[in-house]
């Protein structure tokens, strides 16, 4: 039974329920939103605010978590964001002010970064040449849980809102407490979960004052703001986007599924291939698709294709998330698995610019140049990273 605990692929699977739980927090939001609204009488502005504190507890909460764990092992900081997760959902859902919303959902949002950047960097440190399929199984779960909370909270919410987040805020704390209790790190570097170990890891054991100091860090930071900001445009803006070309609503709705689930096959089946075809060559060819697709879509959409157009959006959302399961791989690869915690961690508050590029930026463009100008420059974005993902080499020694 003890050898069966601590196999690396059993290590997986809780890493990725863990991660499911603290994805609940971005996907299911629009679930929560009408609720809570009439809850505690809160503005369209006040929402807003309540989801921008959840992205920026969600980023900045990550580096020291990360920085924890690669010190610490993984017990610690997952007890504290299951913690925090089961604590968002509660004091949510017994709130009778925005004041206390913004505290609880921001202390969840920490909490879900806590619990993402310990899950992300399990399979990280545990595979070398399976690397890419594992982190890729790990991080599909970030949206992929939330498919299955999604019909739950958007019946409970209209009947029994405070009841139904508690219920939430149960089910996820558990799950982060089981990662808490079943979650380890290698003994040693060697200590692989794959037929082919990385004998000099330990060696190659770069802090994130190091990462910084090396030009591939900063090609893969402006990635991420980039793929962050046209991905959040994506998700958030795609029905919207349907919609205004006059496509009938049920076409609309089958958008918002399509990206979900595009993006959720595209971290598996493009992560896993990074294995065997190379994580720059994967990662290049997989951003530069995405820009090319999303900027296909917009002439699809002028001329009155629905279908396409929606399935453009699809291949827009399949080609840009393979970037969450191959980054982080590529992270401890560059810099060494012992610290692959704390710099991807870093690597991610990228996601602040990219919220507020695919938010309140691309609100404005919108606004001042139209819908399909807007979803051009996002197209020419995307691209323009994929094409600078090209120039990426392992760092030195």
């Amino acid at each position: 039974m003890r050898e069966r605990l601590r196999s690396p692929w059993l290590l997986v699977g809780v890493a990725a329920l863990a991660m499911g739980a603290a994805g609940t927090y971005q996907f299911v939001w629009s679930s929560i939103r009408p609720g809570l609204a009439a809850q505690v009488g809160a503005s369209e502005t006040s929402l807003g605010t309540v989801f921008t504190i959840y992205v920026i507890a969600q980023t900045v909460s990550q580096f020291p978590a990360g920085r924890f764990r690669d010190r610490h092992g993984p017990r610690l900081p997952m007890l504290v964001g299951a913690a925090l997760l089961a604590a968002g959902y509660v004091g949510t859902g017994l709130a009778t002010e925005t004041t206390t919303v913004y505290l609880a959902y921001g202390a969840g949002g920490a909490g879900a970064g806590v619990v993402y950047t310990v899950a992300v960097n399990t399979p990280v440190k545990w595979f070398t040449e399976r690397r890419g399929l594992a982190t890729g199984v790990v991080t599909l779960m970030y949206s992929g849980l939330s498919v299955l909370f999604i019909p739950f909270v958007r019946g409970g919410v209209e009947t029994d809102f405070e009841a139904t987040l508690l219920a939430v805020g149960a089910a996820t704390g558990l799950a982060a407490l089981l990662g808490a209790l079943v979650l380890r790190d290698p003994e040693r570097a060697t200590d692989g979960g794959d037929s082919d170990p990385d004998p000099e890891a330990a060696d190659r054991a770069h802090g994130w004052r190091t990462a910084v100091r090396t030009w591939q860090f900063w090609v893969l930071y402006v990635m991420l703001v980039a793929v962050n900001g046209v991905g959040l445009m994506l998700i958030g803006k795609a029905v919207a986007f349907v919609e205004q070309f006059g496509f009938p609503g049920a076409l609309a709705t089958a958008a918002a599924s399509v990206v979900a689930l595009s993006d959720a096959a595209g971290i598996l089946t493009i992560g896993g291939a990074s294995d065997r075809l190379g994580r720059e060559r994967t990662l290049a060819a997989s951003v530069t698709v995405c820009g090319v697709v999303l900027a296909a879509a917009v002439p699809l959409g002028e001329m009155g294709y629905g279908v396409a157009f929606v399935g453009a959006l699809g291949a827009a959302a399949f080609f840009r998330s393979p970037v969450f399961s191959v980054v982080p791989a590529l992270v401890g690869e560059y810099y060494g698995q012992a610290r692959s915690s704390e710099n991807y961690a870093l690597l991610y508050t990228a996601k602040v610019w990219g919220g507020v590029g695919g938010g309140v930026v691309a609100s404005g463009l919108i606004a001042d140049v139209g819908w399909e100008a807007t979803f051009l420059l996002g197209a020419a974005a995307m691209t323009g990273v994929g094409l600078l993902a090209g120039l990426l080499r392992p760092v030195e020694a």
